[in-house]
């Protein structure tokens, strides 16, 4: 029979002052060795029974008193750990058993490879659901095909802020940890945490993003069969109504019919942004627009974000702007976004889109405000919102805005609108008629 040991390799500590745990088998003189998986902190190690020893609070505040309490294993993590070294111990002992039943003569290798091969499996399926923030990692790369690359980036920044969280904090987050305590943590870091993008703290808006996709990539865990504990969801995210900037129509047909010769780069992207408020295309369906997809009088275009099949019917505007460029191979002359972005505001400021736009932000509960001149503001999905705003004003009812536009509910479809004065007087009069010199009786 050959003699096994534990060892914690405190020659060998992570940035965090974690040592792996490692197996040393001896036979006939031969020594092996086998990564057993576990990690401790030198405090929780008993070298003289070679076991995880557990800390409370009071015995590690007065034994330890530098040591990061909190990011110390609790008493079920230690007996986890314990159990698994028992394991271990127990499935050597099956080997040498296994060998002897069957009258093999056995090296030390051969022992640790048939353990190696017993415990792989096992060792990765833990690996894997250790840390709430390496199991992120899984999750992107299982949705990266079906998901644009833009919409993945919040997971990643979250992923940072856990771990960012983790280390302030000196907490594992792990998923049988999270619970409403958690959240209210979590978000009250979200707000005082300072950057050089932020260094006034993240915004209410950006923080609320950030809880509701970690309740997503919780249900997500569940489904794959990690133990979630369900404390986390009687929190309630705040979530902020955001100003909807869209174009007034006379602030469109300003743009539209702005002189722009010789200026062919503004005037490209004038008729580009104003065919997307024409259709309510976003800047990945007007990207991805081809000639085939533009028949008898209709536009029919599978959505690049929803995957919706929808049909636009053209209209003056946009058929005009499509009869302009007839003889390019694309039916646009789409550029980048972010260089239609910058051109965009040249272009609003040059048409003296210029009206006082107020912002208001929270972070925390402290309220900025900022007063910004609108061509500042408007952006490729300002048209989208203008879409939305003007079909109504122009008499189009919600479900028919919705249908054309791709808007699945009223809920999502509700916060592009811009209800304007215009369009209340357009529905009274249309309601109870317009004003005429009629006598009261």
């Amino acid at each position: 029979m050959g003699t096994i040991r534990f060892v914690l390799r405190t020659d060998k500590p992570n940035k965090d002052g974690y040592s792996p745990i490692q197996l040393i088998y001896q036979l006939s003189g031969v020594r092996k060795y086998y990564k057993t998986g576990e990690k401790l902190r030198p405090e929780n190690w008993n070298t003289e029974n070679q076991q995880a020893l557990y800390l409370d609070k009071k015995t590690a505040k007065k034994l330890l008193p530098q040591a990061p309490y909190n990011f110390l294993p609790s008493n079920k993590e230690i007996e986890e750990i314990n159990g698994n070294l028992q394991a271990i111990r127990k499935d050597l002992s099956d080997i040498e058993n296994r060998f002897k039943l069957n009258k093999e003569v056995y090296s030390a290798e051969m022992v640790i490879d048939s353990l190696k091969e017993n415990r792989t499996p096992l060792t990765k399926k833990k690996e894997q659901t250790n840390l709430v923030f390496d199991f992120i990692d899984q999750y992107i790369q299982d949705n990266k095909a079906s998901r644009e690359p833009a919409s993945m980036c919040v997971y990643k920044s979250l992923k940072s802020h856990l771990q960012s969280f983790q280390i302030d904090k000196k907490k594992k987050v792990t998923f049988d940890n999270i619970d409403y305590a958690f959240f209210l943590e979590f978000q009250n870091y979200l707000i005082n945490i300072k950057s050089k993008r932020t260094p006034n703290g993240l915004g209410n808006v950006t923080i609320a993003k950030q809880l509701s996709t970690l309740k997503t990539f919780l249900n997500y865990a569940r489904m794959q069969g990690i133990e979630v504990s369900d404390k986390y969801k009687d929190f309630k995210i705040k979530k902020e109504s955001l100003e909807v900037i869209a174009l007034t129509n006379e602030e469109f047909e300003t743009i539209y019919n702005f002189d722009l010769t010789g200026n062919k780069k503004l005037d490209q992207v004038r008729d580009v942004f104003c065919f997307s408020c024409a259709t309510g295309f976003r800047y990945s369906d007007l990207s991805q627009l081809k000639r085939e997809h533009i028949k008898a009088g209709e536009i029919k275009l599978t959505v690049t974000k929803t995957k919706q099949k929808l049909t636009v019917p053209l209209n003056p505007y946009s058929h005009a702007i499509l009869e302009k460029y007839s003889a390019m191979h694309r039916p646009l002359p789409v550029i980048s976004n972010q260089r239609m972005n910058q051109y965009l505001k040249e272009l609003c400021k040059k048409a003296e889109i210029n009206e006082p736009v107020q912002i208001v932000r929270f972070r925390g509960a402290r309220r900025e405000e900022k007063t910004y001149p609108k061509y500042e503001l408007v952006r490729v999905h300002t048209g989208r919102k203008t879409f939305a705003t003007l079909s109504l004003e122009k008499g189009m009812s919600a479900e028919e805005v919705m249908k054309i536009g791709g808007w699945k509910s009223y809920a999502s479809f509700a916060r592009y609108v811009n209800i304007t004065e215009k369009r209340t007087k357009v529905v009274m009069s249309k309601a109870w008629g317009t004003i005429q010199k009629l006598k009261a009786v």
